[in-house]
């Protein structure tokens, strides 16, 4: 019994071409946002204003904004608590828009090594 393959499969090297320059193509446009998307900065507020970060699209910590009345030495365990949060907000937001953005270009297909 031979097995019918679906629309679009085999068809020889013209095909296997054809799915090559796709993936290039696909490849370069993820390459492409992922430059855009290191270009830009995050930012994430917590405590009511308190405690700002802002992070690039590279994932590292661009700046720290800590409002003064927030400072207290009695309670440096609520401070560094906003911070963490702030940061790992700023960071969460830059990671979010990242995979939102590459998924959209390689259809929610995960490929290893692309991204």
């Amino acid at each position: 019994m031979k097995a019918k393959l679906p629309q679009g499969f085999g068809g020889g090297p013209t095909n296997m071409q054809s799915m090559v320059k796709q993936a290039q193509k696909m490849q370069d446009e993820m390459a492409r946002v992922s430059a855009e998307l290191e270009q830009k900065d995050y930012s994430a507020t917590v405590g009511g204003n308190a405690v700002t970060a802002t992070v690039t699209g590279k994932l590292e910590l661009k700046s720290l904004d800590i409002k003064p009345e927030v400072v207290d030495p009695e309670d440096i365990e609520m401070l560094s608590d906003l911070i963490i949060a702030a940061v790992n907000e700023a960071l969460r937001s830059a990671e979010e828009e990242k995979n939102t953005r590459l998924e959209a270009i390689s259809g929610g297909i995960n490929i290893p090594g692309l991204f």
